[in-house]
Order: structure tokens, then C-alpha cells, then sequence
């Protein structure tokens, strides 16, 4: 199987939106897959159907915001393939509401979900890139970490500013070898508009979603920046409906 396949790939958030999307579209391509995500019964249904369908996918229940279960997760991807080619940071968490409103219980979760999720994707997967001297990180951000997502999104943009940060971090200290990719969507059909628990958020992005474009249109521009020859590394994506002003 090793000798095989085109990469292997480990997608966080795997068991919808965005993350579905990679792993059904890469699923075509001759790529091992690792799906990652807390909701079990997801990972592993989709895990059966890339499988049935001639695919290879393995699924792995973690919680990104635990250091522990990332290593675990990543060390059994290279136990089953004997090699890790891609980790893509997709999982995220949105809920935006005023800042006064002080929702610190929310803002927590979204420092520990896109924040340091990203981080320990990092942690856990840096030391076999450097080991194997190739690899290649595709964190998955947002438009709102390109300017502030308003009303109500200072914290959310606070976190995807800092994935940008973390990204551009990588490129400089480790280009030589390993690559980075930041790809940033606006609005995307996702369960990530879920999130807020302020009424008025949750009118204004049901608002803002109506535009929304197909999640496979961010697997796609995760596939362009994939299969680039290895002396080329596409470093930012941004994605957007046509019609999307923000």
C-alpha cells in the first residue's frame, strides 16, 4: 500500500463541511487518507465509503485541542503507511457575537479549536517532515483572518489572523524542505455558521451564508496547491462566492 499510493494525508474536521470535501475529492486521487474529527460514527462512515469505493482511508476519533491524541493520531498514520506527505489544519469552530458581551466560554473554544488545534497539528507532524525532509502543511483559515469579520467577529478574526501568522512562520523557518499553505474561504456551505449562540450573529450570518459556494470548491484549490512539483509551493489561497463583498 505504501509503495502505491500518491501521498498520505491527514485531514482534521473530516467528518463534514470542508473537511468532507478534501477527503471525498482526494479520495479520487490515488491518496492515503487519515481522517481525524471527535464525531466517530462520521469519520467512520466515511471512512467505509472511500474504502468501498477503492479508495484508502483509515479513521482516528481526536480532539485537535489535545496534544496527546494528535501525536497518537499522526504516529499511527505512519505505522499504517510508513510516511506522512501532507497534514491538513481544516477543523475550525465560529461563533461570533459583540465583544461586550463577553463570551469567554466561546472565545476559549475557538483559541483552543483554531489556535492551538493548528498548533499541535504542528507539533505532532514537524519532527517526521524534518525527519523525512519533505511535507507539506495546508491550514485551512478564513477570509475574516484577511480583515475583521464585523459585527461581532474581533475573536474569531483574532484566531485566523494568528493561523496566518503560524503559516508564514513555517515558510520562512523551514521553506527549504517543507512546504505551506494558507487557504482562506469566505463563505462556504459548512456547519461552521452554526456556532454562535447570539441570536442577532446567527440572523446576520444566515444572511451572509445565502451566498455561500460549495465546500468541494475549497477541496479543489487544496488539490491545486497538492499536486504542484515540489519546487513550487503555493503559499496562499483565497477563495470566495463571486458575488461575496466582504
Amino acid at each position: 500500500m505504501i509503495n502505491t499510493v500518491n501521498r498520505v494525508v491527514v485531514i482534521t474536521g473530516a467528518s463534514s463541511g470542508i473537511g468532507l470535501a478534501i477527503a471525498l475529492l482526494l479520495a479520487r486521487t490515488n491518496t492515503a487518507l487519515v481522517l481525524l474529527a471527535r464525531r466517530s460514527e462520521r469519520i467512520n462512515a466515511l471512512a467505509d465509503q472511500i474504502n468501498l469505493s477503492g479508495g484508502k482511508a483509515i479513521a482516528l476519533t481526536t480532539d485537535i485541542t489535545n496534544l496527546n491524541e494528535v501525536k497518537n493520531a499522526v504516529q499511527t498514520t505512519v505505522s499504517a503507511f510508513g510516511r506522512l506527505d501532507v497534514f491538513i489544519n481544516n477543523a475550525g469552530f465560529m461563533a461570533i457575537a459583540p465583544l461586550n458581551m463577553v463570551k469567554t466560554d466561546e472565545w476559549d473554544r475557538m483559541i483552543d479549536t483554531n489556535i492551538k488545534g493548528v498548533l499541535y497539528g504542528i507539533a505532532a507532524t514537524l519532527p517526521i517532515f524534518e525527519k523525512q525532509k519533505s511535507g507539506h502543511f495546508i491550514n485551512v483559515a478564513s477570509v475574516a483572518g484577511i480583515k475583521v469579520l464585523s459585527p461581532g467577529g474581533a475573536v474569531y478574526s483574532a484566531t485566523k489572523f494568528a493561523v496566518r501568522a503560524l503559516t508564514e512562520g513555517l515558510r520562512y523557518e523551514l521553506g527549504k524542505d517543507i512546504r505551506a499553505t494558507i487557504i482562506s474561504p469566505g463563505a462556504v456551505e459548512s456547519e461552521l455558521q452554526l456556532g454562535s449562540s447570539d441570536e442577532e450573529s446567527k440572523k446576520f450570518l444566515g444572511e451572509f451564508y445565502k451566498q455561500a459556494i460549495p465546500a468541494e470548491a475549497v477541496a479543489k484549490a487544496v488539490l491545486f496547491a497538492l499536486e504542484q512539483p515540489d519546487d513550487v509551493d503555493v503559499n496562499e489561497i483565497v477563495i470566495r462566492p463571486t458575488r461575496e463583498e466582504f
